[in-house]
């Protein structure tokens, strides 16, 4: 399994992607279905589609489809996970502006989903 790179952007950034995909999986489905849910999947497409335009970037993306609410989470964390490996071998300048509006987007997510 690759490592990802040791640096504390890098950190924050797998920090943020564990933390919030912990989260959507322990909501019950009241709160799931009210909403966090549809945050956590418009979160883990957006960081899809950014791994996707660093890897591919003459291809369309590919969208993460809606799996229901039980499997947002994990979505989630394979998509933060991708972006991740992605930005290692991305352009430093490239690499740090995505990984900076991940940041900011993971945590206003996080803030949505309570």
């Amino acid at each position: 399994m690759a490592e990802y790179a040791d640096h504390p952007e890098e950190t924050a950034l797998r920090a943020a992607v564990e933390r919030l995909a912990g989260r959507l999986r322990s909501l019950p489905q009241r709160r799931l279905t009210a909403g966090a849910a549809a945050e956590g999947l418009a979160t883990a497409r957006w960081l899809a589609r950014q791994a996707q335009a660093l890897e591919f970037p003459d291809r369309a993306p590919l969208e993460i489809p809606d799996d229901g609410v039980f499997t947002v989470g994990d979505q989630l964390a394979v998509a933060g996970h991708d972006l991740l490996l992605a930005l290692e071998a991305a352009e430093p300048a490239a690499a740090s502006l995505v990984r900076a509006e991940a940041l900011e987007r993971l945590s206003r997510t996080a803030k949505a989903v309570g």
